[in-house]
């Protein structure tokens, strides 16, 4: 955002500003913000400028005034003046909270600097706002490092582990495709432009496969779906490779020249035949059979993955074993060919630059993975830990709401001695254990630039508006708290305008940023036609000799969840809990229009186990294992699986029937590459309540 002296004066006439929707997604949309002669923004609209966009905004981010406008938007700072949790505060002034924060925090750093720890996420995925001040004032801090690993980190160590990066098909292709595997992606609610082009490559014949346990709004829309247990998809993969061995419809060529590890995958993939695979994924076996031939014959084949497959214990493995299967049938010789997760490995980012951190001392600080910050607020200074954490800043993230094993996270953010700071727009569920919260620009208040993980191009967000109230941007919170800490390196008075043009450097054309809004990364049509993969050998690595050096296995092989559905009498169903279509992680959630249209918190249940625990449609339920429970509504419906639920999330708590959220029940176990959480790993068991007060009685 600019600065309070370099923020834009109010337009004379109406105008339209060119920006870039900031939110988790892979479509990183292309905005316009109409802002009237009084300096209101009025209107949020896609730029039809811009391919991906197309003019055409999700309905979330069409709601964006609503909730830059919002009444209970944070404008000043505040002070907590009740107990951790009450959500009690004081407004003070921006002075007042700066000179006691670092004074706070510069006392503890003075003793043990790692007992500070940043926590932050994707609540903007713009490289200033999200990774860029901010760094460099923890890396001089000498504070924890956070590995940021909640969302996506075992599909990408999947990715890095078999392609050499987070690399894959350039999306607009998709609607040249004929057979297009959707997997594990609800795409009409969570990736709509991909959609799009689906829809086009389904208008001219292509099509359309659904991989996933929950029967979505996308599964409807394609040819078939294609509902196998949660956790069982590298077994679906293998079974795959089986029968494209042998039936031959493999590119040999292909494989003889691009790929590493052809004879050990080969092995590997004969020991799941389609028999062995029906019987893990639960689905019928001529459905594996049929859609092996159909990826084995179709050309040009494409996969689109998304990052829920992937939360499971055996999530990078699946993804690794996806990711395999381009290579075998030669599908990355067509631009329309291949396997798309994430593009961002694609962009020349100069993350050093932005995030310095050759300002860290000589001995690196510790690092604490954000998924089990459940128990590592609770851990005592120990010699494997490292001090307590004695003060957390958070930013871009809502831990309390988003964060597994909710109990324990609310337990350690409850700890009296525990110093909180939270950059927040609103009272979130986080901000409510706040010691300070201070107030943070939306999108349409200040500077960011964007990188995609969807498609392949740059965009600038501009101001649209002056900053609402007292609020400030991230990187000028970090700014400040730089100065009154003495922190007198001249990188702490980069603006956000000059770090929006360090993130690239000259490696993109930022007057054409300027000018149109965003520019397309110079990438072939089809990257690895001829190989040429961004691994150690330049190949498809079907073995990975990276992993085998961790006493890992170098292959793809199918790992069943930690919490296997039949192994546990008294939580016999399996859970996953996919986004709810109009929230975005917990954002978006306190938009009444939107939370109007998603109605309550909801659990599908299959009818068959509805009818089983004499659950009618819309009853309270009490979801519970030994970690915990939650309330919501039951929607007794096809939706889910026999034998699994689907809590739809994620609610705020304090939103919630009883306050809890689906994460009450999630565990903080880890996957295996990657370091990330098994959100969709999880056992339970449901039962119905009469009234709502007995439910909360029984929570």
């Amino acid at each position: 955002m600019p600065t309070p002296s370099d923020a834009k004066s109010p337009p004379s006439a109406l105008i339209q500003v060119r920006g870039a929707c900031p939110h988790d997604c892979p479509d990183t949309c292309a905005l316009l913000t109409t802002v009237d002669e009084h300096g209101v923004a009025t209107r949020v609209q896609g730029n039809p400028d811009h391919r991906h966009t197309d003019g055409a905004l999700c309905a979330k981010v069409s709601k964006y005034t609503e909730r830059s406008y919002h009444p209970e938007r944070v404008l000043t700072p505040l002070k907590r003046i009740g107990p951790k949790g009450s959500g009690q505060f004081a407004p003070v002034t921006w002075d007042e909270a700066l000179a006691d924060i670092a004074q706070r925090l510069q006392s503890i750093a003075a003793r043990a600097p790692e007992a500070v720890l940043p926590y932050s996420y994707a609540g903007t995925m713009g490289m200033v706002q999200g990774e860029s001040m901010d760094r460099r004032f923890f890396h001089k801090l000498g504070a924890s490092q956070l590995d940021r690993t909640i969302c996506a980190s075992a599909g990408a160590e999947a990715l890095v582990q078999t392609l050499g990066g987070k690399v894959g098909m350039k999306v607009e292709f998709f609607a040249e495709s004929q057979l297009i595997l959707i997997w594990g992606s609800n795409s009409i609610g969570s990736n709509l432009h991909f959609w799009r082009y689906a829809q086009q490559a389904k208008r001219s014949g292509a099509k359309l496969v659904c991989i996933d346990p929950r029967k979505s709004e996308t599964a409807d829309k394609c040819h078939e779906h294609i509902q196998l247990r949660p956790g069982t998809d590298a077994a679906l993969a293998l079974a795959l490779m089986h029968e494209l061995i042998q039936n031959d419809w493999l590119h040999h060529d292909y494989i003889a020249r691009h790929t590493l590890g052809w004879d050990q995958l080969r092995e590997r993939a004969l020991q799941w035949p389609p028999e062995r695979a029906a019987e893990v994924c639960g689905i019928p076996v001529e459905q594996i059979r049929q859609l092996a031939q159909d990826y084995g014959t179709t050309k040009p084949a494409a996969i689109r993955l998304n990052y829920g497959m992937q939360r499971v214990r055996g999530g990078g493995n699946a993804v690794r074993a996806v990711a395999c299967l381009p290579a075998l049938t030669g599908a990355w010789r067509h631009r329309a060919g291949g396997v798309l997760l994430s593009s961002s490995g694609q962009f020349p980012a100069q993350r050093a630059v932005l995030q310095r951190p050759d300002l860290m001392p000589a001995k690196t600080p510790r690092t604490i993975n954000m998924s089990t910050i459940g128990d590592d607020l609770l851990r005592e200074a120990s010699p494997t830990f490292g001090p307590k954490v004695e003060a957390i800043v958070v930013y871009n993230s809502n831990p309390v709401a988003v964060a597994p094993d909710s109990s324990k996270v609310v337990q350690g953010f409850a700890r009296e001695d525990l110093f909180t700071v939270v950059l927040e727009h609103f009272k979130t569920d986080t901000a409510d254990y706040a010691d300070y919260i201070l107030p943070a620009t939306t999108q349409l208040e200040h500077w960011d630039i964007h990188l995609s993980y969807g498609h392949t191009d740059v965009l600038l967000n501009r101001p649209a508006i002056a900053p609402q109230g007292q609020a400030r941007s991230n990187a000028q919170i970090f700014r400040d708290l730089a100065a009154r800490m003495g922190f007198t390196e001249p990188c702490f008075a980069d603006s956000d305008e000059a770090l929006c043009r360090q993130a690239f450097g000259n490696t993109v054309d930022y007057a054409l940023l300027e000018s149109q809004g965003f520019a397309t990364l110079a990438i072939p049509d089809a990257p690895f036609a001829e190989g040429n993969f961004p691994s150690p050998s330049g190949k498809c690595e079907f073995y990975s000799a990276r992993l085998a050096a961790q006493g890992l296995d170098g292959l793809p092989d199918h790992l069943p969840n930690y919490e296997l559905q039949g192994t546990n009498a008294r939580y016999p169903l399996a859970m996953i809990s996919p986004p709810a279509r109009n929230f975005l992680n917990s954002t978006f959630v306190n938009v009444q229009s939107l939370r109007n249209i998603e109605g309550r918190p909801v659990l599908e249940i299959h009818p068959d186990d509805a009818e089983a625990r004499s659950i009618a449609n819309d009853a309270v339920v009490r979801v519970f294992n030994d970690r915990g429970s939650y309330l919501c509504h039951a929607t007794v419906s096809r939706r889910a699986r026999p034998g699994v639920v689907n809590g739809l999330g994620i609610w705020w708590r304090k939103l919630g029937l009883n306050g809890t959220n689906v994460n009450d029940v999630t565990s903080q176990a880890l996957t295996d590459l990657g370091r990330a959480p098994t959100f969709y790993d999880c056992l339970v068991e449901v039962e119905a309540c009469n009234t709502l007060a007995a439910a909360q009685a029984m929570a």
